[in-house]
């Protein structure tokens, strides 16, 4: 079940929902709008890969705003630091950014229960769009669960997105092979 505008003030007003900094104008029937902040990032290298860290460097939007290619790949981030203690989030693009071509996520629109930082946006488009800080990017929509769940994100031993922090973060893939959490493949 989908939280409607009512159920997500009163998980606000039970700290089982944090959003700061919190707008009333920005929640919406049963969704919560945040805005870019004025980071964004790219990754140092072109070719990437999945077993290894691969860095990035971040940079601040200027007041003019940033013009994003279609052929570069960014992170970004929220200006909202965001806490879920017992709904499950889901991060969507707003119909009015998808509309200018732009992806918010490739796959990560999903947070767990235990979510606790700023969320780092995953930005391709389709042509090149200026962008600015502080503009209404994606929507939060809050899941309820069946359940209470066994272990919370932001005390999980394995997370690798626990650092708070409001610039955008780089893929911890690489973590998984460390900790031996590749499938190995038997011939």
């Amino acid at each position: 079940m989908i939280l409607s505008d009512t159920e997500i003030l009163e998980a606000i007003e039970r700290r089982e929902i944090v959003i700061e900094p919190y707008r009333r104008e920005s929640l919406g029937t049963n969704s919560y709008d945040v805005h870019l902040s004025e980071w964004l990032a790219t990754y140092d290298d072109y070719e990437l890969d999945a077993r290894k860290h691969n860095t990035i460097t971040t940079f601040r939007i200027p007041p003019e705003g940033f013009v994003l290619r279609p052929e570069r790949f960014y992170l970004g981030s929220t200006m909202e630091y965001t806490e879920s203690h017992k709904h499950v989030p889901f991060l969507e693009g707003k119909s009015s950014v998808g509309r200018l071509g732009i992806d918010i996520h490739a796959t990560a629109g999903k947070g767990d229960v235990g979510f606790c930082n700023h969320w780092t946006l995953e930005i391709s488009v389709k042509q090149p769009i200026r962008v600015y800080a502080g503009m209404p990017v994606g929507q939060l929509i809050y899941f309820t669960t069946g359940s209470s769940v066994s272990v919370p994100y932001n005390v999980k031993g394995s997370a690798k997105y626990n650092r708070r922090t409001e610039k955008p973060v780089e893929s911890m893939m690489w973590q998984n092979f460390e900790q031996k959490l590749f499938m190995e493949i038997k011939e």
